[in-house]
């Protein structure tokens, strides 16, 4: 069970900090069931009330300093979702998401960047599929980040790309 004062990834609300945990009230009496009361971190989504038992949306606590370093550490390692089909990439994308884990993420944006590069050298320009997906990964992936490292999603960002390039 998550605590007052901790992060965690809530679907695809992304990180949230945990604010309460207990009965809420609903229509003047409180009710019989433990929730928590999250507010998002980088939406202006305001509350968001959920069981505490919730086995439907996907809840986890945010990745920890050591794991996001060797998760940095291996993005060379990491294979992309490289498939020709379109339709079948999308899918895979939307499944990648829905998992909220970062080493999906990771793919998702390599995947799609090596897309981006190779479009732009052929002349043409980046699909809007590729270019949904792309902010989704990098809004979910960096805003964690940000989030375990105590920075802003820039700084984040910045940080996971020194850090690949060997610029420390």
């Amino acid at each position: 069970m998550f605590e007052v004062g901790d992060y965690i990834i809530y679907g695809n609300s992304g990180v949230c900090k945990v604010t309460d945990v207990g009965p809420i009230d609903i229509g003047g009496e409180k009710s019989g069931r433990l929730y928590y009361t999250m507010i998002p971190c980088f939406s202006q989504d305001g509350k968001i009330f959920t069981p505490v038992d919730n086995d439907k949306i996907l809840m986890r606590s945010v990745i920890d300093k050591e794991n996001a370093i060797k998760l940095i550490d291996d993005i060379k390692n990491i294979e992309d979702l490289w498939i020709a089909d379109e339709k079948k990439r999308e899918y895979d994308y939307k499944e990648a998401i829905k998992t909220c884990e970062p080493r999906e993420m990771i793919k998702i944006i390599k995947t799609i960047y090596k897309r981006k590069q190779s479009r732009i050298a052929a002349g043409k320009k980046i699909t809007a599929s590729d270019e949904k997906y792309f902010k989704l990964a990098e809004n979910s992936l960096y805003g964690e980040l940000a989030i375990t490292f105590e920075m802003t999603k820039d700084e984040a960002k910045e940080f996971v790309v020194k850090r690949v390039e060997g610029i420390e």
